[in-house]
């Protein structure tokens, strides 16, 4: 299974005897796709399609990602089916008044970020020993901050160790950079340099990933733990993509190394905002369609893991 990245403005969906039909602007002619072909649908540009295509979309298990507004910031998504098993909901609300659990959850997630954090920094001291002064700076960081993480004992201290860890590990992650792509931190809201509009992609892709993950296996994924419910916020999907940021970062770049992504291939918005220009995204898309499945095969592991935390007796 697949998945579909639509990027022409225009292009009309629908569904025609279990095919989803692709009809886009001054093409010799219209494309059929098996919905059996299909994981998921990603719709980056002014699509059309209507609420009998939407409604067997999900019916058939195939999530929809929209991604809309000045440089595609806004995202909407459609989920696929769903768990049928109560019983889960109601325990993983309850682990929220769980002071241990939380605590525990939170370290155990801000652990497995940093170790994945040290590798990556680790890699990258072998790819580019011209940077070790600044990568090696990185790592120690990361290592103090794993010694200090067991003995804090609020998610509060929990919070503010990643946060400086980040800082940390993004000036290192920054040394190994064309200068010319002006990546020197992590921002957002939008993404002011190229590396940072990539890695904004790749963390909303992943997330959404993690949504339907998340609601496929019965769990509510607005409840979380290491970030509190909130009104419009995934708590458990943010929760959950903690450990897997490293793995974005890898793989952008891999992106900017290969120069398979370049400068080139990113504009302005006329504001602040750096946007990923169509020949870009194709780069970007065509990586990420090859990186998903296996991706998302690896998150059932984890899956498992949060049902055993919530509740043993229902886990899969």
């Amino acid at each position: 299974m697949g998945i579909l990245f639509v990027d022409h403005h225009d292009t009309t969906l629908a569904i025609e005897q279990g095919n989803l039909v692709l009809r886009v602007p001054n093409a010799p002619g219209p494309r059929h796709l098996p919905l059996a072909l299909i994981e998921r649908v990603v719709l980056r540009a002014r699509t059309q399609l209507d609420s009998q295509t939407l409604a067997t979309l999900a019916d058939a298990g195939i999530g929809v990602i929209a991604h809309g507004g000045r440089g595609g910031q806004r995202v909407a998504q459609i989920l696929g089916a769903a768990g049928n098993d109560a019983r889960r909901r109601i325990a993983q609300v309850r682990k929220l008044d769980d002071a241990a659990h939380v605590l525990h959850w939170s370290q155990t997630l801000i652990r497995a970020k940093l170790r994945a954090q040290r590798r990556f920094i680790a890699s990258l001291m072998q790819q580019r020993p011209d940077q070790r002064k600044p990568l090696f700076d990185a790592f120690e960081t990361l290592g103090a901050t794993l010694q200090r993480l067991p003995r804090v004992r609020t998610v509060e201290s929990v919070r503010g160790l990643e946060g400086a860890a980040a800082a940390a590990y993004f000036a290192g992650f920054s040394s190994v950079l064309p200068p010319e792509l002006g990546f020197t931190q992590r921002n957002r809201r939008p993404p002011r340099d190229p590396v940072n509009a990539c890695l904004s992609l790749g963390y909303t892709l992943l997330h959404s990933l993690l949504v339907e993950t998340i609601y496929a296996h019965g769990l509510d994924p607005m409840i979380g733990y290491l970030h509190v419910p909130e009104h419009g916020r995934a708590s458990l999907a943010a929760d959950l993509m903690e450990p897997w940021r490293p793995w974005i970062d890898r793989r952008v770049h891999a992106l900017f190394r290969s120069r398979r992504l370049s400068a080139e291939h990113f504009g302005r918005d006329g504001g602040d905002a750096c946007i990923m220009g169509k020949a870009g995204r194709q780069h970007f898309y065509t990586d990420w369609a090859q990186a998903a499945p296996p991706l998302r095969r690896a998150l059932r592991r984890p899956m498992h893991e949060v049902l055993r935390a919530i509740s043993p007796d229902l886990s899969l």
